[in-house]
């Protein structure tokens, strides 16, 4: 198992950025390793990074502007070799059926429950 987990973070939107690193803390599990966030703004950036980085797992707001994390999550899905899995957060529960859209692997509601975020990133990373 490697030492550390790399998570991209991705919203236009500082302050939940920082209230996702908040809410999964150091690790989101026992059984997984510390994460190291690459937070990203811009979808240029979002790609930019899964070009030259290793990514375990991303995080995309999908309450991002003018890119929404929805499409974005389609985006590379549909264009990066082996993506990692995707949580995206969305704003309204009724949004949920447009992740089936994205193929995002996981949802979660915004604001992000630290409990919820942290077992579902785990989840993720596991895989």
């Amino acid at each position: 198992m490697p030492s550390t987990v790399t998570v991209l973070l991705y919203s236009s939107n500082a302050r939940t950025r920082e209230q996702v690193r908040m809410a999964i803390g150091r690790s989101p599990a026992p059984d997984i390793p510390p994460v190291a966030f690459v937070e990203c703004a811009t979808l240029p950036a979002v790609l930019l990074a899964l070009d030259a980085s290793r990514i375990d797992a991303c995080v995309l707001d999908g309450e991002a502007v003018p890119i929404g994390g929805m499409g974005v999550c389609w985006q590379i899905k549909n264009e990066v070799f082996r993506c990692p899995p995707v949580l995206l957060l969305i704003g309204r529960p009724q949004d949920a059926w447009l992740a089936t859209w994205s193929h995002a692997d996981a949802v979660i509601t915004l604001p992000p429950d630290p409990v919820e975020i942290a077992a579902s990133l785990a989840a993720l990373l596991r895989t």
